[in-house]
């Protein structure tokens, strides 16, 4: 398989993470409605989020963010064929990075290595983008 045409699985595991995401937050609603933290209603419009829902809703929220201009590059990647293993070993960094913060999230919640595992996937992001205006700049 060709860089170009593999770079779509960094982004198929991007998107397993979101998925995998939604499921835990609905997993932890569900428990905290047993818990007897909330009521099923609080959801309609959730200004209460129970503790151990509030952390894996906002890690959604960021799968939301940075992710979207990751997804943005890779596809001008394919678009242009200018994906290179380089530019595919710096996606999976990315999605990795992504994989664990996630995890931090929504486990310990240590705001300080989140941010140093936030820090890498940006970078990650700003590489792959440099690379892209390479490809442009120089094809």
């Amino acid at each position: 398989m060709n860089a170009n045409t593999a770079i779509f699985w960094p982004m198929i595991a991007q998107t397993a993470l979101i998925f995998a995401i939604y499921l835990l937050m609905s997993l932890r609603r569900v428990g905290a409605v047993k818990a007897g933290l909330v009521k099923a209603h609080d959801f309609k419009i959730p200004w209460i989020e129970p503790d151990p829902s509030a952390t894996v809703a906002r890690s959604l929220i960021n799968q939301f963010e940075l992710p979207m201009l990751f997804y943005i590059v890779c596809i001008l990647f394919n678009i242009t064929s200018g994906a290179t293993y380089l530019a595919l070993a710096i996606a999976w960094l990315f999605v990795i990075s992504r994989y664990v913060h996630a995890y931090v999230h929504v486990t310990s919640n240590r705001l300080m290595l989140r941010r140093r595992l936030f820090l890498f996937g940006f970078f990650c992001v700003v590489a792959l983008w440099v690379l892209f205006a390479v490809h442009i700049a120089f094809p």
